[in-house]
């Protein structure tokens, strides 16, 4: 999980409890799983006794970090901002122990109560004259920007020295020695290990993680539908136990390395298995158990696989061979509904996959339909001239419709 670390930071950790911090972007109210390593890499730190900081950008997320970006980013308002806060700090507090009586329980800050009083004046003299132009503009994340056609605006050209401030303040106020964080930040990290050594002659830490990659080049973290989040109200359990399932063996291989706490041994001896039979996906089902229950519990990691077994373990077998039950208690497939006036007189398939939003448009639908993507009812719709109506119903009321491989949706007709 180690990337770059600056020397003298192994050292730190084994002379004493050291506090250590990761900054978390709170540009939406719920993290994604791309903040899954920063997450445990804080855990990690927790259990071998230190104290962690998590750092919630209240301030820098109305700047905007120019790291790994080609172009700015939309600047939130402070009423957007104060509801992403509360968002991520109910998410952290699942994971990290915040117990203040503990000498290594967790700290949440947002840099925003110590930057709302600073004036740009006093922060450019007191601040800037510290960090050289020369200093910044050497930063690969800076170069790539100017090199390109969109340029930089001064706001994300200051992100650095508004993130080195950060540690300069925690290490003034926390006692932080370490800062840690994905690989993209090297650059904005070490301008605060910079800054603590000129303004206060302080010496400071740091180390990346390697940021996250997919086997087969994709970006990790997004699917068809999107982000895979956190908060089980923007992706559910199913949705995001079946993300782990599906990696390839390659990704999870090294993913359960990354996502999980299960010591070596086992890690070797699932992978040693795996190798054996890879049609058995030992490594996935590992995986996706271990991080499933770690984010959402035992409870809804046993309703996502109870659910993934009734929609794939038996796909020859007819649609009528699941009840009622089955349909209404498979957890994290998206229900939608769909009024029974238009089934009567039945309603062409391209149409009534668009106003289910089940698609965003008919022209999708109907691409989707023609080149054999869709199901419904687990027989694969072959034409576009298909007309839904009563007969087609489950129980009289129910239509199951699968979209692609893994998207499924249960329509009620009312």
């Amino acid at each position: 999980m180690i990337q770059d670390i600056m020397p003298g930071t192994k050292e730190q950790l084994e002379k004493e409890m050291t506090t250590a911090y990761i900054g978390f972007d709170p540009t939406a109210d719920s993290l994604h799983i791309g903040s899954m390593v920063q997450i445990i890499l804080l855990l990690h730190l927790q259990k071998a006794g230190h104290k962690p900081i998590a750092l919630i950008g209240g301030a820098t997320g109305m700047v905007g970090d120019p790291s790994g970006k080609s172009e700015e980013r939309n600047l939130l308002s402070e009423e957007a901002l104060n509801q992403n806060v509360a968002g991520i700090k109910a998410q952290l507090e699942k994971f990290l122990d915040f117990d203040n009586k503990k000498a290594n329980g967790a700290e949440l800050v947002n840099n925003y109560d110590w930057f709302k009083g600073f004036s740009f004046l006093d922060f450019i003299r007191d601040t800037g004259k510290h960090i050289t132009v020369n200093y910044m503009m050497a930063k690969e994340s800076v170069k790539k920007r100017l090199e390109g056609e969109t340029g930089m605006s001064f706001t994300e050209f200051s992100y650095q020295l508004v993130q080195g401030y950060d540690y300069y303040w925690l290490y003034q106020n926390k006692n932080c020695h370490l800062q840690m964080g994905g690989s993209d930040q090297w650059g904005n990290i070490v301008t605060g290990t910079e800054l603590i050594r000129k303004k206060c002659g302080g010496e400071a830490f740091a180390f990346t993680c390697p940021l996250i990659k997919k086997a087969d080049g994709g970006k990790f973290g997004k699917t068809e539908s999107g982000n895979i989040w956190l908060d089980a109200n923007r992706t559910t359990p199913y949705q995001f136990y079946q993300f782990w399932l599906n990696a390839n063996d390659t990704d999870a291989e090294n993913w359960i390395k990354v996502f999980t706490f299960l010591d070596k041994a086992t890690i070797d001896e699932l992978i040693s298995e795996q190798k054996k039979d890879a049609s058995k996906r030992i490594l996935q089902k590992a995986l996706a158990k271990e991080i499933t229950i770690f984010v959402h519990g035992a409870d809804e990691y046993n309703k996502a696989v109870e659910t993934t077994e009734k929609l794939f373990s038996n796909q020859n077998a007819s649609a009528e061979s699941l009840s009622e039950e089955d349909l209404n208690s498979m957890e994290g497939i998206v229900k939608v509904n769909y009024p029974s006036a238009k089934i009567s007189p039945g309603v062409d398939v391209v149409s009534f996959l668009a106003e289910t939003n089940i698609f965003p448009s008919k022209g999708e639908a109907r691409k989707m339909v023609q080149g054999g993507g869709v199901s419904i009812n687990r027989k694969k719709v072959e034409s576009t001239d298909l007309k839904i109506e009563n007969s087609l119903l489950l129980h009289n009321k129910y239509l199951l419709v699968q979209k692609g491989k893994k998207n499924y949706y249960l329509v009620g007709i009312l």
